[in-house]
């Protein structure tokens, strides 16, 4: 009972939150940053699969509605599947802002890694030893996931790949939506432009952790391929 009571608090959660981005993300009202932040895309990844479930989504409404007119003698039915269709795209779209809305951000305090309003983890600078820049794919299209063959590494993923590792100083439990994560000394995430967010990484990772990691940040660049 407790088990099914904490998945339907989360539900609720991630039900209102991702309405309230939508919401916000209609009137161009973006959460506010610290000065001298910078937010970085992730929505790429997954945008060209989402807007097409939305275009097919949003035609099926009124071919279904032609079928059930001509199939069902009942009104009810028929306004209930329309009502359904229009939830499902609304729900889609709302998707897609919360994406949108929440963005990684990078400042003086840390990395902040966003999914949607599932996945919120900071990661402070004096916890980071390098960041770099590395394409990878994952076996899933789980926004967390742990790698199969380190259980050390905590891919937080989009569209089933990663573009910036952050190697971190020493393990480091992180929060999670379903609890605190295990202890990690890497997390792997994506971002549009990895390159633009490493690049930025090394400057308050640098005032922070006291020491340069401008260098490690140009030698991952240059063997981002490997």
């Amino acid at each position: 009972m407790g088990r099914a009571i904490r998945l339907a608090r989360r539900a609720v959660a991630y039900e209102w939150g991702m309405w309230r981005s939508l919401t916000r993300w209609i009137l161009r009202r973006p959460y506010p940053v610290a000065p001298g932040a910078e937010t970085y895309a992730y929505a790429g990844g997954v945008q060209p699969i989402l807007l097409a479930f939305i275009a097919l989504s949003t035609i099926e409404i009124p071919v279904l509605d032609v079928i059930l007119r001509h199939t069902v003698d009942q009104p009810t039915v028929r306004h209930a599947a329309i009502a359904l269709g229009l939830w499902g795209v609304l729900w889609m779209i709302g998707l897609l802002a919360s994406l949108r809305i929440h963005p990684h951000v990078v400042d003086e305090a840390g990395l902040r890694v966003r999914n949607g309003v599932s996945v919120d983890v900071t990661i402070p600078w004096h916890a980071v030893a390098r960041v770099a820049l590395r394409r990878r794919s994952l076996p899933s299209s789980r926004a967390v996931q742990y790698d199969a063959d380190d259980p050390a590494v905590l891919n937080l993923g989009v569209g089933s790949q990663t573009a910036v590792d952050v190697v971190l100083r020493e393990p480091l439990s992180v929060r999670l939506p379903k609890g605190p994560s295990e202890p990690v000394r890497e997390i792997r995430l994506y971002a549009d432009d990895p390159t633009a967010l490493v690049e930025h990484a090394a400057a308050p990772a640098h005032r922070r952790a006291g020491r340069a990691p401008a260098r490690a940040v140009s030698r991952a660049l240059t063997a981002c391929t490997a």
